[in-house]
């Protein structure tokens, strides 16, 4: 089973190598900014944590122990100082930013916000110790207290920044990394860019120039007037229809030659009948001449025979206008012929006939064998002195009938075979040529017509006389009304 093939367009094609390109171009470009922008956003993010966490170191290691300084000293209050919504802000935005932050760099933040819990423990007591109006001296201690641990968040804060920069400084290194990875693979994208546009122009140009070429070359083989020839239904679109039009006067140019050929046909069949209604008139008028001759020497019984041998012989020829007729009815038409001649040259001519009936039901074209058997009485026998015997036979071989008609006259030349040769091997012998054997020509003819045959008459003469043979397919009445309904 055919596989249908996929129809394409010269301008599909040429989509298809865009498409190609912009996506072996844009595609990894699109990579390439995605991860860079990733990456400087990373970057810009821990820049921000960075910078909020130095905002607080300020806020954790100076506002936190003055305000709690002004509120030991008297200076401010609780509530003047705000110091709780200071440590609450502070630790909010450790929180934040550890939300924020990798698994890596968040364990100083951590240990930061604990340690910001401790812190607003000591000024709880601190509030504490005001309540119960303690020496000034304990909450001095607490002070003491608060700055130191002010002083461990700094240095938590400082890790946490120390270990940001160190990450920051990574990805700095690694953008740069793809920035220089992307930069080469933008080129060698670009080579393979050109390699396929190159490999897919290539391609295009070869779908398109095969199918024109194999257009050409079909169409200088019918203007040869080889008219069977056909282009292969091509891909391309744009030349579907051209292929297809060439393809419909290719076959109206073979339709409207074959109608010629079988119109040239018919008419040479017919020119070919009304030259075999011709043939030898004076068959007739002497076979006439030895009835009456007969009849009036009272040879009533050969009378009766030449009577009934000559109506045989006319009522076949004519056969109701058909032109196919049983072998039996053809050998029947030969022996009457055969009689009424040897009628007329009793003392010369001896014939014999050697066709099985087995073979009587095919039909053959009629005619065939009367005249050759004609040539070879009036070619052969008649001038040779002495006379001789004229055989005539038929056998089945191989699905196809052999008849031969030999004589044992006086033979032909080398010259005047290979001439007659020469004569019926013409596609149009012409009847003023000369030479004789017409008849032998007109058989080669038809047989050659109506078989469909190569070649019609084989003959070999020498001096013992001439034998001429022909073969044609068997065909039963009904195949032979088969191909004439065909044939129109």
């Amino acid at each position: 089973m055919n596989r249908i093939k996929k129809e394409k367009s010269i301008l599909g094609a040429i989509n298809d190598l865009s498409h190609r390109l912009v996506l072996v171009l844009v595609f990894p470009i699109i990579i390439s900014l995605v991860l860079m922008l990733f990456y400087a956003w990373e970057y810009h993010s821990a820049i921000r944590r960075m910078g909020e966490i130095t905002e607080l170191k300020a806020v954790v290691c100076e506002d936190i122990p003055e305000k709690a300084w002004n509120i030991v000293s008297g200076k401010n209050s609780f509530r003047q100082s705000d110091i709780y919504k200071v440590i609450h802000d502070v630790e909010d935005t450790i929180d934040k930013v550890t939300n924020e932050t990798g698994e890596e760099n968040r364990l100083s933040l951590i240990v930061a916000g604990r340690t910001m819990e401790t812190l607003e423990n000591y000024v709880d007591k601190i509030r504490d110790n005001i309540s119960s109006e303690v020496p000034v001296v304990e909450n001095e201690a607490v002070l003491a207290e608060v700055r130191n641990v002010s002083a461990l968040v700094d240095s938590m804060l400082n890790e946490y920044i120390a270990l940001e920069i160190t990450s920051t400084a990574k990805m700095s290194r690694t953008l740069g990394l793809i920035i220089i990875i992307t930069a080469v693979a933008e080129v060698l994208i670009v080579i393979i860019a050109i390699l396929i546009r190159n490999v897919t122009m290539k391609k295009t140009a070869k779908m398109v120039r095969n199918p024109i070429e194999k257009l050409e070359e079909v169409t200088a083989v019918l203007a040869d007037g080889t008219l069977d020839a056909r282009i292969t239904d091509t891909e391309v679109t744009e030349l579907r229809n051209l292929t297809k039009q060439v393809n419909t006067m290719a076959d109206r140019l073979e339709n409207m030659m074959t109608q010629s050929d079988k119109d040239a046909k018919r008419l040479r069949k017919a020119e070919l009948r009304t030259l075999q209604a011709q043939i030898n008139p004076h068959f007739l008028y002497n076979t006439l001449d030895a009835i009456v001759w007969k009849a009036e020497g009272g040879e009533t019984e050969e009378v009766i025979g030449l009577t009934s041998s000559l109506s045989d012989f006319f009522r076949i020829s004519l056969s109701s206008g058909a032109d196919w007729i049983p072998v039996s009815q053809e050998r029947k038409h030969i022996e009457g012929y055969l009689k009424i001649q040897q009628t007329r040259y009793r003392d010369i001519m001896k014939y014999e006939i050697d066709i099985p009936e087995e073979i009587g039901n095919y039909y053959i074209l009629k005619l065939l064998l009367q005249p050759l058997v004609e040539n070879a009485l009036y070619h052969g026998i008649k001038i040779k002195r002495g006379g001789g015997t004229i055989r005539v036979s038929g056998r089945e071989e191989n699905g196809y009938l052999l008849f031969s008609v030999k004589d044992t006259g006086c033979g032909m030349t080398p010259k005047q075979l290979e001439e007659l040769n020469e004569r019926i091997k013409k596609e149009n012998p012409s009847v003023s040529e000369g030479g004789g054997g017409f008849g032998l020509v007109n058989v080669n003819m038809r047989i050659r017509l109506y078989y469909n045959e190569p070649e019609g008459l084989k003959i070999t003469s020498g001096p013992d006389g001439t034998e001429v043979c022909f073969r044609v397919p068997c065909r039963t009445k009904e195949e032979i009304f088969e191909d004439e309904s065909i044939s129109g």
